[in-house]
């Protein structure tokens, strides 16, 4: 069995690389309704095991993606948060996306994580600003996003959906101390 490479440590939280083995805890983020209400619809079996290989893609193939997130004093999996690649309205960016099990929204977890990410982008990389976007009606993931430096930046309609967009520069970052 694959060693789970950890990437970043927080006060609270580890973030380390996925495995197979992370499907059923995956499973019962990303195939829920309530959790994936801002998108197309929950994944289901297929989807969730493409998830993973994706990310594991992404490992190989540019060093990062999204990172499994475990609590720092009992090891429970409780979402994923990272960088990978996306199209925001029509350009190729690096964008921090975050993924945290209903049981423990309202906890800062995904803050905490997302700004973990959005230092290692800046301190690891050349990439000169950062970005997130979601659903315009998505508060809670709008709010992470404002906490962790950025502001919105951008608003378009995919075809399906308005979508808002944050980011924060390098310099705006380097001015957070």
């Amino acid at each position: 069995m694959k060693e789970k490479k950890e990437i970043l440590m927080t006060e609270h939280l580890v973030l380390r690389e996925y495995a197979e083995s992370d499907f059923c805890e995956l499973r019962e983020i990303i195939s829920d309704r309530e959790t994936m209400k801002y998108y197309q619809k929950p994944y289901d079996e297929k989807g969730v095991r493409q998830w993973i290989e994706w990310n594991l893609d992404n490992y190989r193939d540019l060093g990062f993606g999204l990172w499994a997130i475990e609590l720092k004093e009992s090891r429970e999996f409780i979402g994923d948060c990272g960088i990978t690649m996306q199209i925001i309205n029509h350009k190729i960016v690096p964008e921090i996306g975050y993924h945290i099990n209903k049981k423990y929204h309202n906890h800062g977890y995904a803050t905490e994580a997302a700004r973990a990410c959005r230092d290692l982008i800046f301190s690891t990389t050349p990439f000169r600003t950062v970005y997130s976007y979601m659903n315009k009606e998505n508060i809670a993931s709008r709010t992470v996003a404002e906490k962790s430096g950025m502001k919105q930046v951008d608003e378009y309609n995919d075809g399906e959906e308005t979508l808002s967009v944050y980011a924060i520069t390098r310099e705006e970052w380097e001015m957070l101390g």
